[in-house]
């Protein structure tokens, strides 16, 4: 199997303070444990490009837009930081950033359709999964997920896609944007009640939200995947699978209080792919989202990213 590994420098030059825990040292993380662990060699590793504005205007609107690209500071600027919001920021350089992640999730979009290769994972930040279609909040400024999925079905004409969302923290931003969307079916799992403190309460049709109390572990996880989540899978025929992968919900991460470890991420990667196999032609893109233990988080994603390109 073929598996790009999308990113890009300017990801790393996004930061808000070096208190934050989503910060440059993530990426830097992933990358060192994919050299420990020899696959990196094993990988078709492919610079993000830049996205349009009309690719994010397919989520957002011209408002949201504007106040990321209006409100980074420049690099001579007295203020290194503009707030958005209490825990979510710009620097000089998120514009550019975020433009790389979008990108990314884009172009591994197009280059899965293209069957140029099988699948995709996006090491790339801001995260996204929180951006709703008219504010950025939770770390994240442009839905990276949304936005490739919007392509894939306004562009590349794609009738079904499924998003799958793994991270400890509920995808808010991807259910606002497709709320009632039956084009798409997101399925998630989140720790409740936890920030953002969504999710759980009558959601459309289309969302197999399972919110899932603290200390919740891999055992517990693995059956809601089974129960919930694949008969959903199944039922919808997905024409592609994009994943929020947050490694957050990690039992050595401090961020969230749930207990996965590496074969769990693993486990679930191989669920997904045995549907995206079955109805999607393989069809897989994953775009990073959280996990904040930095040796936690570059142990998950090598589980999934061996997993996607059945490395194991």
């Amino acid at each position: 199997m073929t598996t790009a590994y999308y990113t890009h420098a300017d990801c790393k030059r996004h930061e808000m303070g070096s208190w934050h825990p989503e910060s440059p040292e993530r990426l830097q993380a992933i990358e060192d444990q994919l050299i420990a662990s020899r696959i990196n060699t094993l990988l078709d590793y492919r610079d993000a490009p830049l996205a349009l504005e009309s690719d994010l205007a397919r989520v957002h609107t011209p408002d949201a837009i504007y106040r990321i690209r209006e409100n980074c500071p420049t690099e001579r600027s007295d203020y290194a930081h503009f707030p958005l919001d209490a825990d979510t920021s710009l620097n000089a350089y998120t514009w550019r950033a975020s433009l790389r992640a979008a990108g990314a999730a884009i172009a591994a979009t197009d280059a899965v359709i293209d069957a140029e290769i099988d699948n995709a994972f996006c090491a790339i930040r801001p995260p996204g999964h929180h951006a709703t279609s008219k504010e950025a909040m939770g770390f994240c400024m442009f839905n990276n997920v949304a936005v490739a999925a919007k392509h894939a079905l306004d562009v590349r004409g794609l009738k079904r896609v499924a998003i799958v969302d793994f991270d400890v923290h509920h995808g808010n931003g991807t259910e606002e944007i497709f709320n009632h969307d039956q084009r798409v079916l997101m399925v998630s799992f989140f720790q409740h009640p936890f920030y953002p403190y969504s999710g759980a309460e009558q959601p459309s049709a289309n969302m197999v939200n399972v919110p899932v109390p603290a200390h919740s572990y891999g055992n517990a996880i693995r059956e809601l995947v089974t129960e919930k989540w694949l008969p959903a899978l199944r039922e919808f025929k997905p024409e592609m699978i994009f994943i929020s992968a947050g490694f957050d919900a990690h039992r050595e991460d401090d961020m969230g209080q749930l207990g996965l470890v590496e074969a769990d991420y693993a486990w679930m990667t191989r669920q997904i792919m045995e549907i995206a196999n079955e109805f999607a032609l393989g069809r897989i893109v994953s775009c990073l989202e959280g996990g904040y233990n930095l040796s936690a988080l570059g142990r998950s994603v090598i589980a999934h990213v061996k997993t996607l390109a059945d490395l194991e």
